[in-house]
């Protein structure tokens, strides 16, 4: 996957994002300067218009809004207030809320002010994900909000190609219907990055009945629901089944994947977590997100280890969910 591709299309989309934590860090302003230098969106910084200025002069070209001096701060409390009141949350308590650079932020997508989020970098995924559920909430009525993790790089195993990894961030021992969920809006991410031959692998430490286990039946039973859409697919497989052709053909010979998986269903939230990182610090490949998944409208979260370009390559990513997500609203 050549980034450079994500960029171009991110640019000629040209939306709006904004930055809860530009008050706050480093790496999102060095971000967010690239960003709109290279016109690849048009970043909105939350925090103090003046302690930004004061440390950086150049980013009195930005759009920055202060959530306490905002002049539509009390549309946002009365909206917040609104939306959640019946989960027991006082007026009171949306003032406090409304200020507060995530929320806030989130507010500002909600009411169509900003077209996605980025955050994270500064703080744990919770910080990102609560206020999504919250307030954005899951774009079907029971459905599950899930990440992944968008893996890429040259090395000798992974070449030019992309994969997903599902899910590593947030749902932490899927039943048999979230891993079929899960599966699908992975599907999505990856036809939103412009990549239309999604090959789905359900992992597990077994590949095809190598080993008994009640969580391996979870990883079949998934496999089985999500085989009906058609989509290539096959599971449960260990990780060198579904990706080293080699394997394949001793292990699962018949599998339709070869060896060739784009998108990894993990069976935990544990499983996908560990692999992430040891693929990015060890097989030095590239790792954005968690990429959230689900939601009505894009909110994404950074890992606390990110530097300043996978929060670009985040944004851009942001960008093309926000056209694949507003295309299936009309």
């Amino acid at each position: 996957m050549k980034v450079k591709d994500l960029y171009k299309k991110a640019r000629f989309l040209n939306k709006t994002i904004v930055f809860p934590e530009a008050g706050f860090s480093d790496r999102t302003i060095e971000a967010v300067k690239y960003l709109q230098k290279k016109k690849i969106c048009k970043p909105i910084l939350v925090g103090d218009e003046s302690a930004l200025v004061l440390r950086d002069k150049s980013l009195i070209n930005f759009e920055i809004i202060n959530p306490k001096t905002f002049q539509n701060l009390d549309e946002v409390v009365q909206n917040l207030y609104k939306k959640r009141k019946e989960k027991g949350l006082t007026l009171e308590q949306a003032q406090q809320l409304a200020v507060d650079p995530y929320y806030f932020s989130t507010m500002l997508v909600d009411m169509g002010l900003a077209d996605g989020m980025v955050a994270g970098a500064e703080a744990s995924t919770a910080n990102t994900v609560r206020p999504a559920l919250q307030i954005i909430k899951a774009k079907k009525k029971g459905g599950v909000v899930s990440s992944c993790f968008i893996m890429f790089g040259k090395n000798k195993f992974l070449k030019d190609k992309c994969l997903i990894l599902s899910d590593c961030g947030v749902i932490m021992h899927p039943s048999e219907d979230e891993l079929y969920q899960i599966a699908v809006q992975s599907v999505e991410t990856y036809r939103a990055l412009g990549f239309n031959d999604p090959k789905v692998a359900f992992l597990s430490f077994s590949s095809k009945g190598s080993a008994k286990d009640e969580s391996i039946d979870v990883v079949k039973k998934a496999y089985e629901k999500f085989k009906k859409t058609g989509i290539v697919c096959d599971g449960e497989l260990q990780f060198d089944s579904a990706m080293v052709e080699r394997v394949a053909k001793q292990k699962a010979p018949n599998s339709p994947l070869k060896g060739d998986a784009n998108i990894l269903i993990f069976p935990d939230l544990n499983s996908g977590n560990i692999c992430y990182k040891a693929m990015q610090y060890m097989g030095g490949v590239n790792a954005i997100g968690p990429i959230l998944q689900g939601l009505n409208k894009p909110i994404n979260d950074l890992s606390r280890g990110c530097v300043p370009m996978d929060i670009v390559t985040a944004t851009a990513v942001t960008i093309l969910q926000s056209q694949v997500i507003s295309t299936e609203n009309k």
